[in-house]
């Protein structure tokens, strides 16, 4: 909750291990200003060695910065990005200030400058003075074709932080708002989340599940969404398929009784299948324990370079998705002991390389590297204000108040980030691919077999 405090010393709280220090609402909602001196921009107390490498998918950070790897990031190129951007942040001496261009869908921009906010609080006087754009919508804009060097492009992409990018686009990733919550559909910020899925998978085990996939979802953003719905279980044919329509205006009338994630791990088999574009449900599905059956992506975010398929999910073809849920599940239940591994590895993953600790270090080094190709001093633009943790929480009400105040980090971090590894060589990189693709080729050529065995008989 927030704090009140008439004086600064009254919101520093000294533990054993930890300092803390609650938000200063003592304004309550007239929160307009942020408190002076009350958080520290510069922390001295001294943080122990960090205890562990960073996942690997943080490598990732060097190839969607490589654009700019030689030129570096110019003001000019900075400012190009600004036709497209929802907000612009810059960071001076740990102080945040945004400069905003429109308004976002729903909460996203707000949610996000508020995890940029808890960064801050967490990593004080470490995060570098930078510069840059953010879009909060669906689609990656900065587009590969419009800067081909082949056809004599001599413009550097501009620089534009978003959720997600594919294979055809420059956008930079970043952990999406909901890690901090999701006010409008009630999803919890993640470190809470987290804790509710991994006791939700311990209600059921996988054995004991519905040997079918699950998916409930919103099949009116996206074709291959409702393609998907031709899958359900009928009176004439069963797929292996058990689809929901998620009403969210409904669900909201009836309080989200409906909708709990971790209510949600009760069979063997989750499909996973993109949005408009990247979904933000991915990390809750992979999290139950359940086999992921990934619909072909297009689009991927800040972690799912992580993944491999037959280690973490199986591949499910978007041009043919009946026939291979139908044999993915089949498979599975043929196949328990792998099955369960599958799930509980892709489990592990998100309970541990996913946990809230990795991603606001993943922001950190993103920043970090970011900040180091940049090629000028930031300044505050004109029209931008200072922010703080005080003045979004305290103004808030309903579900973004208490998610703000639920994923508030209460202090300085006592262990410097995780090691940062150094980029992938061009044989590694192109190892992994390989290896992703010849396990997805594996697949189908057993979904091949399978049907061709079928029809002989």
């Amino acid at each position: 909750m927030c704090q009140s405090s008439a004086q600064n010393s009254d919101s520093l709280i000294v533990t054993a291990t930890k300092i803390e220090i609650a938000l200063n609402c003592s304004m309550g909602n007239r929160t307009l200003t942020c408190p002076n001196s009350y958080y520290p921009k510069n922390f001295k107390k001294h943080a122990s060695s960090p205890e562990h490498v960073c996942p690997d998918f943080f490598r990732w950070i060097h190839e969607d910065l490589k654009p700019w790897s030689e030129t570096g990031i110019t003001e000019e190129s900075v400012e190009r990005a600004k036709r497209l951007a929802d907000f612009r942040l810059v960071i001076l001496h740990g102080t945040a200030y945004v400069e905003r261009y429109k308004k976002s869908v729903q909460t996203r921009d707000d949610f996000t400058i508020w995890g940029l906010l808890q960064l801050l609080r967490r990593y004080p006087g470490q995060v570098p003075d930078l510069d840059l754009m953010f879009e909060s919508f669906d689609f990656p804009l900065v587009l590969k074709k419009d800067y081909d060097r082949r056809f004599n492009s001599t413009v550097v992409p501009p620089p534009l932080f978003r959720y997600c990018g594919d294979d055809d686009s420059f956008d930079i990733v970043f952990p999406d708002w909901s890690f901090w919550g999701w006010a409008e559909i009630n999803i919890k910020p993640w470190d809470m989340l987290l804790k509710d899925l991994d006791q939700g998978n311990k209600r059921i085990e996988w054995i004991d599940r519905e040997p079918y996939a699950y998916w409930k979802g919103n099949p009116w953003v996206a074709e291959h969404r409702k393609d998907l719905l031709k899958c359900n279980v009928s009176n004439t044919v069963d797929w292996n398929a058990r689809l929901y329509i998620q009403d969210w205006v409904e669900e909201s009338k009836q309080g989200f009784k409906q909708s709990n994630l971790a209510d949600q791990c009760t069979h063997r088999f989750k499909i996973y299948i993109e949005g408009s574009a990247w979904s933000v449900s991915e990390k809750y599905i992979l999290a139950c324990d359940s086999v992921t059956l990934m619909v072909t992506p297009r689009y991927y975010d800040f972690f799912t370079r992580g993944l491999m398929p037959g280690r973490h999910y199986w591949p499910v073809r978007i041009d043919d998705k009946c026939r291979s849920i139908k044999f993915a599940s089949e498979w599975g239940n043929n196949h328990e002991e792998q099955s369960t591994t599958m799930g509980r590895v892709a489990s592990r993953f998100i309970q541990e390389d996913l946990k809230m600790d990795n991603v606001y270090d993943y922001m950190f080094h993103l920043l970090t590297e970011y900040s180091k190709l940049m090629k000028y001093k930031p300044t505050v633009p004109p029209n931008a204000v200072e922010l703080c943790s005080e003045m979004m929480a305290c103004t808030s009400e309903g579900f973004a108040k208490q998610f703000m105040e639920e994923s508030t980090v209460k202090g300085p971090a006592d262990v410097s980030p995780c090691i940062m590894q150094p980029p992938y060589d061009p044989q590694k990189l192109n190892s992994i691919l390989d290896t992703k693709l010849d396990a997805i080729k594996k697949v189908e050529k057993w979904e091949k077999d399978y049907f061709e065995q079928i029809n002989q008989e």
